[in-house]
C-alpha cells in the first residue's frame, strides 16, 4: 500500500525533475543577479540610479506581459517543444546580456531575456504536474524549490565573485554556459510532453483570465502578492550597491554576504514550514513582518559598520522576507477553486513580474547616487518598505478572515 500511495520515482522521473531544477536554477540565478550587480554596474556604466532602475525592471515588466498574453494558451502545445522555443530564446538574451557593450543594448537584452524568460517557470510546473502522480509531486516540487537556494548559495556568489573579479559581463556567460548544458539535456533527455493534447480544448482562455481577474477574493490575494514583491524588490534594488558604497562593505565581500543569507534561508524555510502548519499563516506572518520591520528600519539607517553587523541584519532580513514569503503562499493557495487554480497561479506570477518591474522603477526614482558614490534616501526607502509590509499585514487578515469564513459555511 506504501508504494501505491507514495510510489518511488522511476529513473526516467530523477532524470528529468534533475534537468527541470537546473533549467529553473539559470532562472532563478538571472533574476536576481541584476539586482545584486548594482554596486559594480552603477560606475562600470556610469549610469545613474533611476537608469539602473529601468535596466533592473526590464526584464519582469516584459516577462510579466509575456506570461500574462500566453498563459491561456501553454496547454495548446508539446510542452518539451514550448521550453525549448521559450528557453532558447531566453539563452539568446543571455548571450547578449554577455556582450552588450552599453547600457542601452543592456537594456534591449534584459527585455529580449524576459520576454522569454517569463513564462519558463509555469511551463517547468506544468511538465512536473503532467509527469508525477499527485502523491509524488509534493517531492518533485521541493526539488525544484531547491533551485532558488541553490542559486543564492552557489550560483549568487560565484557569479558575483566572477563580476568583481573579472568583468561583470562573465557573471552572464556562467548562466548561458549552464544554460546550454541545460537546454542540450532537455533536447536529448526529456520525452514528448503532449498528453494534454488529448483533451479537448475547453472555453476560451482569454474568458477564463478575465473571470479570474474580475473575482474579489482573488484580487485581494494578487494585491497581497503584489505588494509583497514590490516592498522586496524596492529594498534589494540598490542593497549591493548601498552595502559598498554607505556601510563599508568590500566588493570582494558580497559573495559571502549574499552566500551567509542564501545557507540561512535554506536551512530555516523548512523549519519555517513547520511552525505555520503548526501555529498557522496569520500568525507566522505577523511574526516574520516584524522581524522584517525591525530588521528594515536599522539597516536602511545603517552607517560604516563592521561586516558580521551587516551580515547579521541583512540575514534577519531575508529570514523575515522569507516567512512573509511561505506563509502568504501558503495562504494563498487556499483561496483559488480547483477549475481556477491553474489560471489563477499564472495570472498571480504574471501580475507580480510586471509590478515588481515597476518597484525597481519606484527605487531607483526615490535614490540617488552622489558624487562620492553614497546612495542617498535610503531611509526614505526604508520608509516606503515598511509602509508596504505594513499593508501586507492588513490585507493578509483580511485573506485569513474570508478563507475561515468559507471554510466554516463548507463545514
Amino acid at each position: 500500500m506504501k508504494g501505491e500511495t507514495k510510489p518511488k520515482f522511476t529513473p526516467y522521473q530523477f532524470l528529468l525533475v534533475a534537468i527541470i531544477t537546473l533549467v529553473f536554477l539559470t532562472i532563478v540565478l538571472d533574476f536576481m543577479l541584476m539586482s545584486a550587480l548594482s554596486a559594480i554596474l552603477l560606475p562600470k556604466l556610469e549610469i545613474t540610479t533611476k537608469q539602473f532602475g529601468l535596466l533592473v525592471s526590464a526584464y519582469p515588466i516584459s516577462a510579466g506581459i509575456t506570461a500574462i498574453l500566453l498563459s491561456g494558451y501553454a496547454d495548446k502545445f508539446d510542452r518539451k517543444k514550448l521550453l525549448l522555443f521559450f528557453y532558447s530564446g531566453f539563452l539568446l538574451g543571455v548571450l547578449f546580456c554577455s556582450i552588450a557593450p552599453s547600457f542601452q543594448a543592456l537594456v534591449v537584452a534584459r527585455i529580449i531575456t524576459g520576454i522569454f524568460g517569463g513564462v519558463i517557470g509555469p511551463i517547468c510546473f506544468a511538465i512536473v504536474t503532467d509527469l508525477f502522480e499527485t502523491t509524488q509531486r509534493g517531492r518533485a516540487m521541493g526539488i525544484l524549490q531547491m533551485a532558488s537556494a541553490g542559486s543564492q548559495i552557489f550560483g549568487l556568489p560565484l557569479a558575483l565573485y566572477l563580476a568583481s573579479e573579472l568583468d561583470w559581463h562573465v557573471a552572464f556567460g556562467l548562466i548561458l554556459f549552464l544554460g546550454i548544458i541545460a537546454v542540450f539535456l532537455v533536447f536529448w533527455k526529456i520525452r514528448p510532453v503532449d498528453k494534454h493534447l488529448q483533451i479537448p480544448a475547453k472555453a476560451n482562455p482569454l474568458h477564463h483570465s478575465l473571470k479570474i481577474i474580475s473575482n474579489r477574493n482573488y484580487l485581494l490575494v494578487f494585491l497581497n502578492n503584489t505588494f509583497l514583491v514590490s516592498g522586496d524588490i524596492i529594498l534589494m534594488t540598490f542593497s549591493s550597491a548601498f552595502c559598498t558604497n554607505n556601510l563599508g562593505v568590500d566588493l570582494g565581500d558580497l559573495p559571502l554576504l549574499y552566500g551567509i543569507a542564501g545557507v540561512a534561508t535554506f536551512i530555516f524555510a523548512p523549519i519555517i514550514g513547520r511552525l505555520t502548519d503548526k501555529f498557522g499563516t496569520l500568525n507566522v506572518f505577523l511574526v516574520g513582518t516584524l522581524i522584517a520591520i525591525m530588521m528594515v528600519a536599522i539597516y536602511t539607517n545603517l552607517g560604516i559598520n563592521p561586516l558580521w553587523t551587516v551580515i547579521i541584519v541583512h540575514t534577519l532580513i531575508f529570514l523575515g522576507i522569507n516567512a512573509r514569503s511561505i506563509s502568504s503562499s501558503t495562504l494563498g493557495t487556499i483561496v483559488p477553486e480547483v477549475e481556477d487554480r491553474g489560471a489563477f497561479m499564472a495570472v498571480d506570477a504574471a501580475m507580480q513580474l510586471a509590478i515588481g518591474g515597476m518597484a525597481a522603477m519606484i527605487a531607483g526614482l526615490i535614490v540617488f547616487q552622489s558624487e562620492d558614490g553614497m546612495i542617498n534616501n535610503f531611509p526614505t526607502l526604508g520608509v516606503v518598505v515598511i509602509s508596504l509590509m505594513i499593508s501586507t499585514s492588513g490585507l493578509m487578515f483580511v485573506i485569513y478572515r474570508m478563507v475561515n469564513r468559507r471554510n466554516i459555511t463548507s463545514a
